[in-house]
C-alpha cells in the first residue's frame, strides 16, 4: 500500500517547482474565469425583477469555472489542477480573519457577533453586512467558489 502522506516522494526540486507554478497558474485561471463572468455580467443589463443578479452570479461563479476546469484538465492532463480547492479554502480563511477584524458601526453590521458578521458578509444576498464595501460576496464567496468549482471540474476532466 502506498502512503500518500509520506514526505519522501522522491521528487526533485525542478518537479516540485513545476507543480507549484502549475498550481498557481490553475488558481489564476479560476480567478480569471470569475472576473470574466463578473465583467460579462456587469455589461449585460439584466432585469433585477426577473432574476436575482447576485444569486444568478453565485451559480455562475461555480458552474462556469467547473466547466473551465474540466476543459483545461481534459486538454492539459495536469493532475495539479484538482488541488486548486485548497486555494479556495485558504482565500476564504484569510478573508474571514480580515472581516472579523473590521470595525462595525452605524449601518455596518452594528452590534454583530462573529458568526453574524461572517454570514451577513458572505452569504446574505439581500441584507449584507456592509463590511468590505459590499464586496464580501465577490471576494469571500465567489472567488473561493470559483476555485472549488474549477478543481471539481478538473477532477472530472482527468478521469
Amino acid at each position: 500500500m502506498v502512503d500518500h502522506f509520506d514526505a519522501r516522494q522522491g521528487k526533485s526540486a525542478a518537479v516540485l517547482t513545476r507543480e507549484a507554478v502549475s498550481f498557481v497558474g490553475h488558481t489564476l485561471i479560476a480567478v480569471l474565469i470569475l472576473f470574466l463572468i463578473v465583467l460579462v455580467f456587469s455589461l449585460a443589463h439584466t432585469d433585477p425583477d426577473a432574476v436575482d443578479p447576485k444569486l444568478f452570479a453565485t451559480g455562475l461563479a461555480f458552474v462556469v469555472p467547473l466547466l473551465g476546469g474540466f476543459l483545461v484538465a481534459k486538454s492539459r492532463q495536469d493532475q495539479t489542477a484538482r488541488f486548486v480547492w485548497v486555494s479556495g479554502l485558504l482565500t476564504f480563511s484569510i478573508v474571514c480573519v480580515w472581516v472579523l477584524d473590521l470595525p462595525t458601526g452605524s449601518g455596518l453590521c452594528e452590534r454583530c457577533g462573529a458568526i453574524e458578521k461572517l454570514t451577513r458578509t458572505f452569504f446574505d444576498i439581500r441584507h449584507g453586512s456592509g463590511l468590505m464595501s459590499g464586496d464580501g460576496l465577490l471576494i469571500g464567496t465567489w472567488m473561493p467558489l470559483s476555485m472549488i468549482g474549477y478543481a471539481l471540474g478538473a477532477r472530472y476532466g482527468l478521469d
